[in-house]
């Protein structure tokens, strides 16, 4: 009589339990049936995160000498590009400086052309009235000129006496008593350029 086998009692194959069964019966990863590698996956990595790498690691692969070069010729093109900059900037203050004055130069021309008008009327007329009335509209018309550009005169007559503001060129019997100390004429103006003195007041004082 011929004794049944027990499914429970077959023997295992030497090799192979039934994990690896179910492995083997597995669907293989796209590519790996034509024979391909699978497919990595995006790390993230830029191109120029790449370049900059590769760039690093051409350079720890330099010899000393050629590190050295290298160093060189950067240290002569940025020592070549500051000497552009320092003439380049010289230059330009020196432009600065030798036309500083060119704008106020431009603007004091009209006034020069009404003196020429002036002088040839006075070579034509005999209206001295007419002359003096030309000469105060220019004398006007050029201190205008002066306000506008920040110039104004130091008001001295009759002041007391200011050593910051003023140059005594002589000295005069007040006739006053509160006249000693004090401004009794102007020889010549001052003027302030905004709140600078550019020019001390030439007066007389009283004492």
């Amino acid at each position: 009589m011929v004794k049944k086998k027990n499914p429970e009692e077959e023997p295992e194959i030497k090799g192979e339990t039934a994990e690896s069964k179910h492995d083997n019966n597995a669907v293989p990863p796209t590519g790996e049936i034509n024979g391909e590698e699978p497919d990595k996956r995006d790390s993230g990595e830029k191109p120029e995160d790449r370049e900059k790498l590769a760039d690093k690691v051409v350079k720890e692969e330099m010899s000393p000498e050629e590190k050295l070069a290298e160093m060189q010729d950067k240290y002569l093109r940025l020592s070549a590009e500051f000497d552009n900059y320092r003439k380049r900037t010289l230059r330009e203050k020196m432009d600065l400086v030798k036309y500083a004055s060119e704008d106020i130069l431009v603007k004091i021309l009209p006034v020069m052309d009404d003196f020429e008008r002036a002088i040839a009327t006075m070579d034509n007329s005999t209206d001295c009235g007419s002359i003096k009335s030309g000469i105060e509209l220019i004398y006007g018309k050029f201190t205008e000129f002066l306000r506008q550009n920040g110039i104004k005169e130091i008001e001295s007559l009759g002041k007391p006496f200011d050593v910051d503001l003023h140059d005594a060129v002589a000295k005069a019997p007040a006739m006053e008593e509160t006249g000693k100390g004090m401004i009794i004429d102007v020889v010549k103006k001052g003027y302030y350029l905004q709140e600078k003195v550019i020019r001390h007041a030439q007066v007389v004082v009283g004492e």
